[in-house]
C-alpha cells in the first residue's frame, strides 16, 4: 500500500542545497510562537533576497524569548524595523513580523545530532550594500586564505 506524505521529500534533500554560513538580506516569511515551559521561542522562516545566487531559499531557526534571551529578540525586532509602538508595549504580533526585511548572519551547528541554523547577528536592510561589499567573494579573498569577519553592530 502506498501513502502520500507531504513534505517527506524535503527530508532527503541534497546537502548542497543548504544555505551556507554567512550574511544574507532576508524577508520574514513566517513567525510562530512556540511555548515550552523552560524555553519559549519564536520559529522564524526567512526567505533570502540577496545574494541573488541564493535568492528564494529559506532559513528556519529559533529566537528564544526567555528573560536571558530577550536582548537578541529585541535586536532582531529593532533592526528589522518592527513597529515601535508594539515594541514599546512589549508586544510581538506574529502577523506584523511577516514581510519585515533585514540582514542576518547565520552559522550552522549540530545539537544532539540535529543540524540547526543559528542567528548570530542582525542589521537593518539599509546597511546591506555596505555589509555585502565587505564580504569576500571567496575564502581566498584574504591573502592568508581566512575569511574576513564583519561585525554586525
Amino acid at each position: 500500500m502506498k501513502r502520500h506524505v507531504p513534505g517527506l521529500s524535503d527530508t532527503a534533500r541534497d546537502s548542497r542545497s543548504e544555505v551556507p554560513d554567512g550574511m544574507f538580506l532576508v524577508q520574514v516569511d513566517h513567525a510562530q510562537h512556540r511555548w515550552q515551559a523552560q524555553k519559549p521561542f519564536y520559529v522564524l522562516r526567512l526567505s533570502i533576497l540577496e545574494p541573488k545566487a541564493l535568492a528564494g531559499r529559506s532559513i528556519v531557526s529559533r529566537l528564544y524569548c526567555t528573560p536571558k534571551a530577550t536582548w537578541k529578540l529585541g535586536w532582531f525586532l529593532r533592526d528589522f524595523l518592527y513597529d515601535p509602538e508594539l515594541l514599546s508595549r512589549d508586544e510581538v504580533d506574529e502577523f506584523a513580523l511577516r514581510g519585515l526585511i533585514g540582514v542576518v548572519r547565520i552559522s550552522h551547528t549540530v545539537v544532539n545530532g540535529i543540524p540547526q541554523a543559528n542567528f548570530d547577528g542582525f542589521a537593518p536592510a539599509s546597511q546591506w550594500e555596505a555589509l555585502a561589499a565587505a564580504i569576500p567573494s571567496s575564502p581566498a579573498a584574504n591573502d592568508n586564505g581566512t575569511r574576513k569577519e564583519t561585525v554586525l553592530r
